[in-house]
């Protein structure tokens, strides 16, 4: 999957994103690998109804965002300034690397240094 936790995604589709403005940009809390989902900040927020308690003496209303399909976002390229599809390469010193296909930018590193990739 070519999102990571703490990435900066835009949002394309859902409820929320008619509420900002344009698209809505976050940040990614938790990666669902085998349910491809992921749980963005402010994005597909619900709210879990609490009755008062022993636990809870007070109740009240608890809000929580649920995940939304990883196909329903796009990292954020910060030249760009825009969500943007994404591939991967080797860098120089064999590290793999997701960059912008629009301008080229580096996205952040996924992988160690490894030999059998450097310089190709």
């Amino acid at each position: 999957m070519h999102i990571r936790k703490d990435d900066i995604v835009e949002v394309l589709t859902g409820d929320d994103v008619g509420k900002a403005k344009g698209r809505a940009t976050a940040r990614v809390l938790r990666v669902l690998i085998e349910e491809r989902k992921v749980v963005v900040e402010g994005i597909n927020r619900v709210y879990r109804h609490l009755k008062p308690n022993r636990r809870n003496a007070q109740g009240g209303r608890l809000s929580k965002e649920m995940p939304i399909a990883v196909s329903n976002v796009l990292l954020y390229c910060p030249s760009c300034q825009k969500g943007v599809r994404i591939g991967k390469r080797y860098a120089a010193d064999g590290r793999k690397e997701r960059f912008c296909k629009k301008c080229g930018a580096g996205l952040g590193f996924l992988s160690k240094a490894r030999d059998a990739y450097a310089g190709k």
